[in-house]
């Protein structure tokens, strides 16, 4: 195997490697449905549990601390969204080759979730129609 070879395998697995951080990123902060609790009514629902755990038997007080534990995991989740910009630029520089190589057109990537701003700055654009 040549270096040359052995430099597109990497660049290809680099490649690979940069789309798909930042599509699971993007659908780890996908928005969901439903109303999202705000900070105040999930203090207020931790405070609320404290008071209940100091009178609790011992297995109620084993699900009110796992509770607790849930609770303290989506308040702390709720300080905002996850931080994609680094990941969002290894994608732009990544994107447009590796669509070019596995043949992934502009409505593929946008029906994954990629925006369209996004994509732009990748230098992919939408093709006229086939």
């Amino acid at each position: 195997m040549t270096s040359e070879h052995k430099a597109a395998l990497a660049a290809g697995r680099a490649q690979g490697l940069a789309v798909r951080r930042y599509l699971e990123a993007l659908e780890r902060n996908r928005p969901r449905r439903g109303r999202r609790p705000s900070a105040d009514s999930l203090q207020r629902q931790l405070d609320e549990l404290e008071m209940r755990l100091r009178d609790a038997d011992p297995l109620k007080r084993l699900h009110l601390l796992q509770q607790r534990k849930s609770l303290q995991a989506r308040l702390a989740a709720d300080d905002g969204a996850e931080d994609i910009s680094g990941l969002e630029e290894a994608f732009v520089e990544a994107a447009a080759e590796y669509g070019a190589r596995k043949r992934i057109d502009y409505s593929t990537w946008r029906e994954a979730g990629v925006p369209v701003d996004v994509l732009r700055r990748a230098g992919l654009q939408r093709s006229g129609p086939a």
